[in-house]
C-alpha cells in the first residue's frame, strides 16, 4: 500500500540538516577522525606561515583559521546534509507499507588490504562484511530489494512482517520509484539502514498513525458487515 506525503512532510521527515544519528554516521572510525584531526592542524599551520610571509589581514587569517581548525567537527555534517540533499532533490514522496517476502545474508568485498608474513611473502587480506538482504513487495506486485549492514537485532526479522519506508518520485502518482528509505518493521520496532535517511522518530508517529487509520477503517467495515 502506497500512500502520498505532503512536500511539508516529506521535508520534516528527510532534514535538510544533519539529525544526530546521520551526525553519527559520518562521524566514522577512529581513524576517521584523525584524519580529520590531521587536516584541521596542517590547514591552521598553513594558513599561520602564509600569515607571516604575507602579512596578511589578521581577520580574514581568523575567519578561514576557524573554519579549518573546526574542519574536523563540521565535515560530517557537510557529508550528511549533503546526502539528504540528493534525496529531498525528488518532488514527490510516499509512505509505503508492504511485507518482507524474503530476506537472506550475503557477504560484501569492502576492500583489500596487502601486508608481508613472517615469511616475506605478500599476502592479500580481503575486508568482507555480512549483510542483510529483504525483498519487501505488497498485493499490487510492486518489489523493492533491501540491503544492509547485519546487526544481531536482525535475528528478530521474519518472513510476512510488515515492513514500511519512504519512496521518493518525480511522478506526482509515485509511479515511478526513483529512491527509498530505511527500512521500519513495526512489530519489532526495528530499523534496518545503512545510512540513516529519515528522522526516526517523525517516521514512526506516520506509521502508528497510518496503523490506526487501517484499524478504524477495518472496524467500520466489520460493523457494515454485521449491520447488513
Amino acid at each position: 500500500m502506497l500512500v502520498p506525503l505532503t512536500r511539508q512532510k516529506f521535508e520534516q521527515i528527510v532534514p535538510l540538516i544533519a539529525s544526530s544519528p546521520q551526525y553519527k554516521y559520518y562521524w566514522g572510525k577512529f581513524s576517521s577522525v584523525l584524519q580529520r584531526l590531521l587536516i584541521s592542524v596542517v590547514t591552521v599551520a598553513v594558513l599561520l606561515l602564509i600569515q607571516f610571509l604575507f602579512r596578511l589581514e589578521f581577520g580574514l587569517i581568523f575567519f578561514f583559521g576557524v573554519f579549518g581548525g573546526f574542519f574536523w567537527l563540521w565535515y560530517p555534517i557537510f557529508q550528511a546534509s549533503i546526502r539528504n540533499r540528493k534525496c529531498r532533490r525528488y518532488k514527490y514522496s510516499g509512505f509505503f507499507q508492504g511485507r518482507i517476502l524474503d530476506w537472506w545474508i550475503t557477504d560484501r568485498l569492502m576492500g583489500k588490504q596487502e601486508t608481508v608474513n613472517s615469511k616475506g611473502e605478500l599476502v592479500i587480506i580481503e575486508n568482507r562484511e555480512k549483510r542483510i538482504n529483504l525483498e519487501i513487495g505488497d498485493d499490487t506486485g510492486f518489489i523493492v530489494e533491501f540491503d544492509a549492514p547485519l546487526r544481531p537485532a536482525h535475528k528478530a526479522i521474519a518472513r510476512g512482517q510488515i515492513a514500511e519506508m519512504l519512496v521518493m518520485s518525480n511522478r506526482p502518482d509515485l509511479s515511478t520509484i526513483e529512491e527509498f528509505s530505511d527500512i521500519y518493521i513495526p512489530s519489532r520496532d526495528l530499523w534496518v539502514s545503512d545510512y540513516p535517511c529519515v528522522r526516526q522518530d517523525l517516521f514512526s508517529e506516520v506509521s502508528a498513525r497510518f496503523r490506526a487509520d487501517q484499524e478504524q477503517r477495518s472496524r467500520r467495515r466489520s460493523g457494515r458487515q454485521r449491520g447488513g
